[in-house]
């Protein structure tokens, strides 16, 4: 351990701040605190928003109305753009939602919804939004990093992540980018503000020190993930997730699985896959079993979603062996519980993703 008031930290923490800028296509403020992804949200709820402020959330899934509930907690009265699970936002459709509510100044959009494996087209929604003259603030948890989010090309006010996902660290740190617009609106904004006051953040930062105790393990591990990025590069880093997310879609079909998002706006990070009809519902916790005993453990339906689909998380440290390995085992624990298979039919069409042109990036 070291002194996170001494001279390590305070040399570690702009090295961090320049690394995240480059990550993050910014040349805005970053701010660095000890929390999850959803302290990030809500720092960013606390520090814009004012009780009683109209305030739009576009929501295609759990974390989309994550951010919707945080914003009402705090007194906003927040309108939302409701989408069917496995749906992205159409732009035309927040173009007019927007031009019908003057009184909206802030609109909340994630940009990729783990719960849905699908990717907004965040830079046809962001061009609406600031077409309105509105402040832009975007969950990109799971998204930057992995998925391209151009912070300063797309005009986004507040791009928020979290260490554990394409930064692969351990959970408990959350970076954020604050344009000199978002500033502007703080300075104003009258929600309850403590733990998460940026401006006491980015004072103290710019003496190399942290408000609370920082998560010094995790801090250091991202000085090293950065170095891989950049290693890698970040165009590079972006295709890999596509072929990867291209990999297990090709899988999932052969294996006559369907997809709950449209291939058009399916995530690169996360996919989304039903059961089949006979294995969904209860019996889903006895394949989710098997697969378990196999080494792979994958995420569940959440809400009403539940028993219905199964998720595949591929960001951060994932190639193309994991892809391997995940399919076999995903083949090996349905064909266990009675679904046909055509055995080495999902990894030929896998290894065919992988190796065939690169698919078009989802914006």
């Amino acid at each position: 351990m070291i002194n996170h008031r001494g001279p390590e930290f305070r040399a570690l923490l702009p090295e961090l701040e320049s690394g995240l800028r480059w990550a993050f296509q910014t040349e805005n403020d970053i701010l660095i605190f000890p929390a999850s992804g959803t302290g990030g949200l809500e720092s960013a709820v606390a520090n814009l928003l004012s009780p009683g402020e109209r305030v739009l959330a576009v929501t295609i899934g759990a974390f989309g109305d994550r951010f919707a509930d945080l914003a009402a907690a705090f007194g906003a009265d927040v309108a939302r753009y409701t989408l069917p699970w496995g749906e992205a936002a159409d732009p035309e459709d927040l173009d007019d939602l927007l031009r019908r509510e003057p009184d909206i100044a802030t609109v909340l959009i994630t940009h990729n919804e783990t719960s849905t494996g699908v990717t907004n087209r965040l830079q046809a929604l962001a061009e609406v939004v600031k077409r309105h003259q509105r402040l832009l603030v975007v969950d990109g948890v799971s998204s930057i990093g992995s998925i391209d989010l151009p912070v300063d090309r797309w005009a986004v006010d507040v791009a928020i992540t979290a260490s554990q996902k394409g930064w692969m660290l351990p959970p408990g740190v959350t970076m954020l980018g604050v344009s000199k617009a978002a500033w502007e609106r703080q300075r104003s904004a009258k929600a309850p503000r403590f733990y998460f006051d940026w401006d006491r953040a980015r004072k103290l930062q710019s003496k190399g020190m942290t408000f609370t105790t920082p998560a010094l393990g995790i801090l250091f591990g991202l000085r090293e993930a950065l170095t891989m990025m950049r290693e890698e590069g970040l165009a590079a880093i972006f295709r890999r997730h596509l072929r990867i997310a291209a990999a297990f879609r090709a899988a999932a079909a052969a294996l006559d699985l369907r997809l709950l998002a449209d291939p058009e706006v399916a995530s690169p990070t996360v996919t989304a896959i039903y059961f089949p009809d006979a294995l969904a519902g209860e019996k889903s916790e006895t394949v989710l079993k098997s697969w378990r005993d196999l080494g792979l453990v994958l995420g569940e339906g959440q809400g009403q979603l539940a028993g219905k689909i199964f998720r595949i998380g591929h960001l951060g440290a994932v190639y193309e062996d994991d892809v391997v390995a995940t399919v076999q085992a995903l083949e090996r624990g349905l064909e266990a519980n009675g679904h046909p298979v055509r055995r080495g039919a999902a990894l030929a069409a896998a290894r065919r993703a992988l190796e065939s042109s690169e698919p078009s990036l989802v914006a």
